[in-house]
């Protein structure tokens, strides 16, 4: 596991541990209800933490279930930023890292300044 390096200058093993947990730990029913947008190729996780629209004509529920998750994620990426003592930026990062690890083959990952591919 990488271990990250916190503003504080101490190195952190627990972080991506603990967002790993979180992700796991993700609702059943969340994560069932992502499962078909992302095999439709509507969206898809992206390395700043966050899942994003694929495409522009997205259904407007598909937009607010993307929109309610971020949120929730946001939320719960404050949460361990304060825990762990680290800026909001390295949680996102991590969580991105892995929801990209965890994506299924076949749908869509957006790294850093990149464009949309399958992965």
């Amino acid at each position: 596991m990488k271990k990250l390096l916190s503003g504080t200058g101490r190195f952190s093993v627990a972080l991506p541990m603990y967002l790993l947990i979180m992700f796991l730990g993700m609702s059943v029913a969340m994560a069932g209800a992502l499962d078909q947008p992302k095999a439709d190729g509507l969206i898809g996780e992206q390395a700043n933490g966050y899942l994003g629209l694929v495409r522009q004509d997205v259904p407007a529920d598909v937009k607010a279930l993307v929109r309610d998750v971020n949120e929730r994620r946001k939320a719960r990426y404050q949460d361990i930023a304060g825990k762990q003592s680290v800026s909001l930026a390295e949680v996102e990062k991590v969580g991105g890292t892995t929801a990209i690890e965890k994506t299924l083959p076949g749908n869509y990952v957006k790294q850093s300044g990149g464009a949309w591919r399958k992965k």
